[in-house]
């Protein structure tokens, strides 16, 4: 992993610019025929008779909701369909059905890129990180939080804990008139299921949402914590701390296959979203090749071994300037 660009950082950043001019049609063509199969994956899991085949065309509907929202968050970041009042009002409705505000994911996705890899903040907009130092001197009461935080538990239940807690509750009852659309997605979900559930489908809901939702959610909060947290990410203190730093040193290179940088729309490529989040997403492969100082980073990879080594880590140990497991003792 590069331990410092060859260009300053002013430099860097320019540099990519010339990556961020999307191309209108390729960004309206891949949002329309991903809400397509969108539909379409829902659908199926709903209506056709065979349960095995409503279970495979759910999981499906999952991934492909994990691709709807990463062009979601392209658009949050200005990356995709710029300006655009009816991308506007898709991702809005897009957003608010899946328990992801976006009010609240523009305010707390905008602090965590402003401030990856610093201690201080880090539980907004991501996984809290406390040193080794902070560990110690932790009460058993704020380890247990910080441990429940960071059990895997949290990211297989994540539909629960991260979206319908703390994307739409917990916001909404902070402050109502900035995040109502918390309230509107709650509405909207759980009043389906309470609907399906009197007039005897629980199946509509079961398949065409809460197990598209739960794999989505349970691999987009994975993806997530992966991309800060792997073997080869630093915590830099308050003063080394850069913004390129940050995007070169602590975020990941998660290597896919095609068919999984396609329902991530290239998401892996973290350390390029992290330098400049207005990339579009079919362009972050492009500068990752023609800008050198991209070209070295931590990575990772969904197989097992790598899931249970990024799991395992905790604490950031500055001694040791790595992220550690719990402390045994």
């Amino acid at each position: 992993m590069t331990t410092a660009a060859v260009r300053s950082e002013k430099e860097l950043l320019l540099a990519t610019r010339a990556f961020t001019e999307e191309n209108r049609a390729k960004s309206w063509f891949a949002t329309l025929t991903s809400f397509a199969l969108l539909a379409a994956t829902t659908a199926g899991a709903m209506f056709v008779p065979w349960w095995p085949l409503r279970l495979a065309l759910a999981l499906l509907c999952g991934l492909t909701y994990v691709r709807v929202f990463c062009l979601f968050h392209d658009f949050q970041h200005g990356a995709l369909l710029r300006q655009s009042k009816v991308a506007e009002a898709l991702f809005w409705v897009f957003g608010t059905s899946m328990l992801t505000t976006p009010s609240v994911w523009k305010e707390t996705h905008n602090y965590h890129h402003a401030h990856t890899a610093k201690i201080v903040g880090s539980h907004i907009g991501s996984f809290p990180v406390v040193t080794a130092a902070m560990w110690k001197a932790m009460s058993p009461h704020q380890r247990f939080g910080y441990k429940l935080v960071r059990h895997p538990i949290n990211i297989v239940l994540a539909v629960f804990t991260a979206f319908t807690i703390g994307m739409a509750i917990k916001p909404f009852l902070r402050a109502p008139k900035k995040h109502w659309g918390g309230l509107v997605g709650l509405v909207w979900v759980y009043g389906l299921m309470a609907l399906s559930i009197v007039y005897g489908r629980f199946d509509l809901w079961f398949f065409g949402w809460l197990v598209p939702m739960w794999f989505a959610d349970m691999m987009g909060t994975y993806l997530f914590y992966v991309q800060h947290n792997f073997p080869e990410a630093h915590i830099a203190s308050r003063e080394d701390w850069t913004f390129s730093k940050a995007a070169l040193e602590s975020s990941s290179y998660l290597v896919m296959g095609p068919v999984m940088n396609f329902f991530t729309a290239n998401i892996g490529l973290h350390h390029v979203h992290h330098l400049n989040a207005a990339i579009p997403y079919y362009r972050l492969p492009e500068a990752m090749e023609k800008i050198p100082e991209l070209q070295h980073p931590g990575t990772s990879t969904l197989k097992p071994g790598d899931v249970a080594a990024a799991l395992r880590l905790k604490i950031w140990d500055a001694e040791a300037d790595k992220m550690v497991p719990f402390p045994t003792a």
